[in-house]
């Protein structure tokens, strides 16, 4: 089973680590993407998911039905949850499913992201108690995947009005 490519309206970009010089960023999918491309890939009825506690972490288990001539054969994959910093519970489950979804290869393509570093003069920086921060929002502008992999990116600051990071790798593979 395949799954298509992210797109950019799936994909959202939030800050990592901030210091003076400025901050980097990670790409990421959410559930409700999960879900839906789910249901466009493999329709409403023939996929499920279920939670299940092993040694005091939480799993999910996300099922993909095959049907079959000698009956329907369901195909599981799983993957364990981190919690998140608001809601522990509801973010554990929330990241078990996304990280159980990308085990069947929805939104892999985000492991080949490049790094993403956005210079102080391309953020409004604050500082607190010695410590960086930003409330600035992020947006994947236009993202290019090829064979599974990003080929190119473009990312904007929506709090500066502008864009703010371009990757492309496309012109050096035409060099070769």
């Amino acid at each position: 089973m395949e799954f298509r490519a992210l797109t950019e309206k799936e994909i959202d970009a939030r800050v990592a680590t901030v210091n003076e010089k400025g901050c980097s960023l990670l790409l990421y999918k959410d559930a409700r993407c999960d879900m839906r491309i789910l249901d466009e890939a493999v329709g409403l009825e023939r996929w499920q998911r279920k939670h299940e506690l092993i040694n005091g972490n939480l799993f999910c288990n996300v099922g993909i039905n095959f049907p079959a001539e000698d009956g329907d054969h369901w195909v599981w994959k799983q993957d364990v949850g981190t919690e998140s910093y608001t809601e522990k519970e509801k973010g554990q489950a929330s990241d078990s499913f996304k990280r159980a979804c990308f085990n069947w290869g929805i939104g892999r393509e985000l492991y080949t992201a490049p790094y993403i570093w956005i210079p102080a003069k391309d953020v409004a920086l604050t500082q607190k108690n010695n410590k960086w921060s930003t409330y600035d929002k992020f947006k994947v502008e236009q993202i290019i995947i090829k064979d599974g992999e990003i080929v190119a990116l473009s990312i904007r600051n929506e709090s500066l009005k502008r864009r703010v990071f371009l990757y492309d790798i496309r012109k050096k593979d035409v060099d070769k």
